[in-house]
């Protein structure tokens, strides 16, 4: 069969044998037509030859910059291989200066999955709208603290205070600095579960990736890893009615239910709104849990375990990140498990995206499940963790247990990533990225302690420094509030209520931006 011609401005679906527009920018690009001198996202001579300029965090400084605009406009030249906007470069200034807080005591919590929500909490006072933290912990402990509160609602509890240990910011001396809330953890308001706590999902609801406001709201799912003894669990937390985190706190942890248990390892898990299901990834494939019949559905089976996964918005895609460096896109929009009684065998091949140009050698895997075989490619190595962006469904972030970390376009796989993110280390952990809500930096910590941020859209790295002794694993930004300023007026004011919650065996740390 003759190969497709490729028309510009259009892909090829070999799966649905037509064509279709190229729509959506790069994220966190201009709508305006860039011109020649621009870096474009998916060319590499630039990028490898003298235009690494915008790989690293270049000297700036706020003078320069405005000098810079004086002179240029707001089309600022920073090297003669890039020329970038001035609101731009002035949001990566304020994002490689951050300040990074870490909460005394928290050594103990071994934090492995966390989540940040703003729920109505009861209290003997009435009922108050407050932020609270769901983390998991390896010993399988799930607790609920709350950011601000002191301790006097409370059949007493654990108050944690926060040091500052690291101030990028010129200028400003640790006495400048405002006073970080504390963590409050009442008593009781942690239960132990069977085993390690593998993965926290916010509900529609609490999430600030919510698309809708439907019927099933106020909800966290969350699973236990597995032991030796037992499969993984996954279960839901019932948060509709207020958190009582006093002396009823039984009340809140009535709301707890088990949907279903499995006799394997349970890696990871996401919430499908549009749905109503859990999707996680386990050691034997892909499976989906209905959440209000307990029904499990297996749509990929595969002998590589299922370390990471993300669903496309529409609902109608589920990436599957395995352990082989291998991505799979699913097609979740009907099962022909229920239609043939079995899934479909598929005999995949891949190439790694960094082989080099005239290799002929193909690897070959099978797997079993309603997957776009085409629509499969191949990382280095193991998966770590995959991140879609809501800007644009079809691109989604990798990374991967060599240290790669890369930008993809669904619609055009085939042809490699977007953009690269260089700098991070990783060799074997499981580490999360996180996107803030502006989805303009992605950031994450690595095997060497340090914790590095990157601009999406040119791949510079912004941030890089070590302020624990131990890999930085789970990230989340607050669930409400945006990164910047949205009116015209106020577009270069940061937003007070921005802000990352970092969570490592060493304990909790807290980065913002002044």
């Amino acid at each position: 069969m003759p190969q497709p011609k490729e028309l510009p401005g259009f892909y090829y679906d070999p799966e649905k044998n037509r064509y279709f527009p190229i729509k959506g920018p790069i994220p966190g690009s201009s709508s305006k037509p860039k011109t020649p001198a621009l870096n474009s996202p998916q060319t590499s001579s630039n990028q490898e030859s003298g235009g690494s300029c915008c790989r690293k965090l270049r000297n700036r400084t706020l003078s320069k910059l405005l000098q810079a605009r004086e002179l240029d406009g707001h089309s600022v030249v920073i090297s003669r291989y890039c020329r970038s906007n001035f609101t731009e470069e002035f949001r990566k200034m304020q994002a490689s200066r951050p300040v990074v807080w870490k909460y005394r005591g928290t050594d103990g919590m071994r934090i492995t999955a966390l989540e940040h929500l703003r729920v109505d909490v009861q209290t003997s006072e009435g009922q108050t709208e407050t932020d609270v933290l769901l983390t998991g912990s390896t010993n399988g402990s799930m607790s609920f603290s709350q950011v601000g509160g002191v301790g006097r609602n409370y059949d007493g509890g654990t108050k944690w205070r926060a040091d500052c240990v690291k101030n990028y910011v010129k200028g400003r001396t640790d006495e400048h600095n405002e006073v970080l809330k504390p963590v409050f953890k009442p008593n009781r308001a942690a239960l132990l579960m069977s085993s390690r706590i593998s993965s926290i999902r916010l509900g529609p609801k609490c999430s600030s990736h919510a698309v809708n406001d439907g019927h099933i709201v106020g909800r966290a799912l969350f699973t236990t890893l597995g032991s030796e003894t037992s499969g993984g669990s996954v279960y839901t937390l019932d948060l509709v009615e207020p958190l009582n985190l006093g002396p009823g706190i039984l009340n809140t942890w009535s709301g707890l239910e088990e949907i279903a248990s499995f006799r394997c390892t349970i890696w990871t898990a996401e919430y499908d709104y549009n749905r109503h299901r859990a999707v996680i990834g386990t050691n034997l494939g892909g499976a989906s849990v209905d959440l209000e019949t307990g029904t499990i559905s297996w749509f990929l089976h595969c002998k590589s375990d299922v370390f990471a996964q993300q669903i496309v918005s529409s609902g109608n895609v589920i990436l599957c990140g395995l352990r082989n460096g291998a991505i799979v896109t699913v097609d979740s929009r009907e099962s022909r498990e229920s239609l043939s009684g079995r899934l479909i065998t598929h005999r995949i091949p891949y190439t790694s995206s960094d082989k080099k140009v005239g290799g002929s050698n193909k690897e070959w895997f099978k797997l079993k499940g309603d997957i776009y075989p085409s629509h499969t490619i191949r990382m280095p190595s193991s998966i770590s963790c995959l991140a879609s962006l809501q800007f644009d469904d079809q691109y989604f972030l990798a990374s991967s247990m060599d240290g790669s970390m890369r930008l993809y376009d669904l619609r055009l796989l085939q042809r490699g990533a977007v953009q690269c993110y260089e700098g991070h280390v990783n060799s074997h952990t499981r580490i999360q990225i996180g996107v803030d809500p502006s989805e303009r930096f992605v950031m994450s910590g690595g095997e060497d302690c340090k914790l590095r941020l990157w601009s999406i859209k040119s791949g510079e790295l912004l941030f890089e420094d070590k302020f624990s002794d131990s890999v930085i694993s789970t990230v989340c930004y607050k669930t409400y509030g945006h990164s910047f300023k949205a009116e015209e007026e106020n577009q270069y004011k940061r937003d007070s209520s921005q802000g990352a919650w970092l969570g490592s065996l060493e304990g909790l740390f807290y980065m913002c931006w002044l």
